[in-house]
């Protein structure tokens, strides 16, 4: 009975992990383009190491195009891929966020956390 419930458990954070990091992936890929860019293959492999989450190619490319319709990132074919990179008003926005996300995580240590 003890394993059952372990393994139920187990199930549930990884669902829970998955719905995390699907909610979070925009800020997730816009986030990790400051350092270089990614094409959509590199944000599925990232995913999977980081998060071990197989993300599908059809949602991680529909995110990819979400991204750039809004003018936040920008695509551009190579030789066999389209790498993404981050435009003014993606690092504008991303930038905004972390600060966002730093005021959060200080309220979290003085009225959560202690």
């Amino acid at each position: 009975m003890k394993e059952a419930l372990s393994f139920d458990r187990a199930r549930n954070l990884h669902s829970l992990r998955k719905r995390l990091v699907k909610s979070f992936m925009d800020l997730m890929i816009l986030s990790k383009l400051k350092e270089k860019p990614l094409s959509g293959y590199d944000v599925i492999k990232m995913t999977y190491r980081r998060f071990h989450i197989l993300l599908g190619s059809g949602s991680v490319y529909t995110l990819l195009y979400s991204l750039e319709r809004e003018g936040l990132i920008k695509g551009t074919w190579t030789e066999r891929r389209r790498l993404y990179r981050l435009t003014r008003k993606g690092q504008v926005a991303i930038e905004a966020i972390l600060d966002f996300y730093k005021k959060i995580e200080e309220f979290m240590k003085m009225h959560v956390i202690s």
